[in-house]
């Protein structure tokens, strides 16, 4: 269990910091875009659907990045205070009852999306665009199977925790 676990952290960890390079990318070129704009009074909508696609890439492949390293907002109510143990049950329960069924939820409905999106390789509205909409797309799917992987993770860190064969991380998310 553990080196399942390990093994789906290394992978969070590599996808995460490797995407974590598009908002580097996003800077950049929306200091492109409005020194084109307002310098040259040129503009690019495929420029400008870039900063989309990128933005979408960071947040959707980064999310289980964020769920290893505790980023995600919690609802401290019942989790700031409480020992490790009750922590550990409380991110059981959360993966079990929560977040696997929505990830189940969005790879389910998304998935018929994605589908017709790839059949008709759908593209921009605006002839000038990018024309991969259909990948845009297949990314939400992407989202929901990387989060999954990753709660998949943080139970079995929590059921070693609750038996005794780890202790808890104190992990906070990495400052990028």
């Amino acid at each position: 269990m553990r080196r399942i676990a390990h093994g789906i952290d290394r992978f969070s960890d590599i996808s995460g910091k490797s995407v974590a390079w598009s908002a580097l990318a996003l800077v950049i070129i929306q200091f492109a875009i409005v020194v084109m704009r307002y310098v040259f009074g040129v503009s690019s909508i495929f420029v400008q659907e870039s900063l989309l696609y990128l933005f979408a890439t960071l947040y959707m492949l980064g999310a289980a990045y964020t769920l290893r390293h505790n980023g995600h907002v919690r609802v401290d109510i019942f989790y700031r205070g409480a020992k490790a143990r009750w922590k550990a049950w409380v991110d059981l329960f959360g993966v079990l009852l929560l977040l696997l069924p929505m990830c189940f939820m969005v790879w389910s409905t998304g998935w018929g999306y994605v589908a017709a999106s790839w059949a008709v390789h759908e593209g921009s509205r605006e002839t000038s665009g990018i024309q991969a909409v259909y990948l845009l797309k297949t990314e939400t799917l992407i989202f929901a199977a990387m989060v999954a992987l990753q709660g998949v993770a943080l139970g079995l860190h929590s059921l070693l925790v609750l038996i005794g064969r780890e202790t808890p991380s104190t992990e906070q998310a990495p400052r990028l």
